[in-house]
């Protein structure tokens, strides 16, 4: 495995500007509230035509017991459990409004549960939504069903229920084991509770297990991070998400609790990417994407070898269908080259699905160019490469001339119409997706730092 590339701090400054991580394209700022409900509705009726094509279902579950102050997730602040059943009536009463627009399509490939955090939820809770699932939709026996999960309010029992209900894939918040980073973001978890839940689901046959680690927190040093990183690695987990920690308070003001002051910035935040990238691929995981790594034999791996990786707002995948039918509040559906997004409140969605309609509160169209661009986008931040085709100086000239710049720089290496991106290029792999984007406005503060 190569050495992290260098990076001097010229280039840094000019490369490290609020910029899209590109998990939809065209990205949530351009969305409006002019495409609602009757396009999301118009878009799964177009979709239910495609009667053998699999589909990809999200459930959003808001509720957490406590909020963590770098949390960039909606989410919901409850003690009781009970508040939830009101919750997934409604999410049950809008997958049958879904499900009735789109008629026979009901194969499903992906599910996700995400949140919030979903085993906040009762067993009978977990047990009567999956049963709603599988009464509306046929989950593929190949399927990926995959659920996040906290594991402070995890239980080896709730765990046995998800494995015998056909969850497979599970992802572990576990940001830092370091306990004054835990404490200045409000999340004590201890390394052995994290162990536990990892021995409990390797145990019940869950594969794919991944860790989310969050770098750039208040209080991570070099040294303290590289020790979480030890400790990680000797877990051992199949996969890990090691996510640049988005600081964007205007849009989560719970950030502002941070201790500003003692946040990672610039060279000091890349350092510790460093440390984790060296760590891991040391240790035999392979990089995937721009800030994940897997296990030689993960599919994750063996996907991105062959450039067949690709991606949804769940993560990477190699079951992603292509379209994407979300339920709960916030949630976000991909069908028929529509964007559509739930309301951010509870009150307002479980009001909506009363009433009879779906949630939308906004989404997108996308015109054929943004469904072109978006596969390039995509295939840029999956695999590193993409074929632009025999007409790319025709239709993306502007886009090479500006990758030259990129080039220039190391980033990139173009031949005619194919690109490569360098190891290089693999850490700011978001400034060059940015040349494709037909709709950014350059250090817009809605978006985090590249770094």
């Amino acid at each position: 495995m190569p050495e992290f590339p260098r990076v001097d701090d010229a280039l840094l400054q000019r490369l490290d500007v609020p910029i899209p991580r590109y998990t939809s394209y065209p990205t949530a700022p351009v969305w409006s509230e002019k495409v609602g409900r009757r396009a999301y509705s118009a878009a799964l009726a177009e979709a239910g035509k495609r009667t053998e094509a699999p589909l990809s279902l999200y459930l959003h579950i808001p509720f957490c017991r406590e909020r963590c102050s770098f949390c960039g997730c909606n989410v919901v602040i409850s003690r009781s459990t009970a508040g939830a059943d009101a919750y997934l009536g409604a999410l049950v009463r809008e997958m049958d409004a879904a499900a009735e627009l789109l008629g026979d399509r009901r194969s499903v490939s992906q599910i996700h549960w995400g949140g919030g955090t979903p085993t906040f939820l009762e067993e009978r809770q977990i047990e009567s939504l999956w049963t709603a699932i599988t009464r509306r939709f046929r989950v593929l026996p190949d399927a990926e069903v995959a659920i996040e999960i906290d594991p402070k309010v995890t239980t080896l029992s709730q765990l046995t229920l998800l494995r015998k209900l056909g969850f497979n894939r599970m992802s572990m918040g576990v940001q830092d084991l370091d306990p004054a980073v835990q404490e200045a973001i409000s999340r004590i978890q201890t390394a052995e509770k994290t162990r536990e839940m990892l021995d409990g689901a390797r145990a019940l046959g869950f594969r794919g297990i991944n860790f989310d680690l969050i770098y750039g927190l208040p209080r991570q040093t070099p040294a303290s991070w590289a020790r979480t990183i030890a400790q990680v690695i000797e877990m051992s987990p199949d996969r890990l998400a090691v996510y640049a920690f988005a600081h964007v308070p205007e849009v989560r003001p719970n950030q502002k609790r941070l201790p500003l002051s003692e946040l990672p910035r610039g060279a000091d935040k890349l350092e510790l990417f460093r440390i984790a990238w060296e760590a891991f691929t040391s240790a035999g995981y392979r990089p995937i994407g721009m800030d994940h790594f897997a296990r030689p034999d993960d599919e994750l791996a063996e996907a991105q070898a062959r450039r067949a990786l690709t991606r949804n707002f769940q993560g990477y995948s190699v079951r992603a269908a292509s379209d994407v039918v979300a339920f709960g509040v916030s949630a976000i559906s991909d069908v028929g080259g529509v964007y559509a997004q739930n309301t951010h409140s509870i009150a307002r969605y479980k009001d909506a699905i009363a009433d009879g309609e779906l949630a939308t509160e906004r989404g997108f169209a996308c015109t054929a160019d943004d469904v072109r661009r978006r596969g390039i986008i995509t295939q840029l931040m999956c695999n590193f490469h993409v074929d632009l085709g025999a007409s790319a100086a025709q239709e993306f000239g502007g886009e090479l001339a500006r990758l030259g710049a990129l080039e220039a720089e190391g980033l990139v290496s173009v031949k005619g119409a194919e690109i490569e991106v360098t190891p290089l290029g693999r850490i700011f792999v978001r400034n060059v997706a940015s040349i494709f984007d037909a709709h950014l406005c350059v250090g817009q503060r809605l978006f985090s730092r590249a770094v």
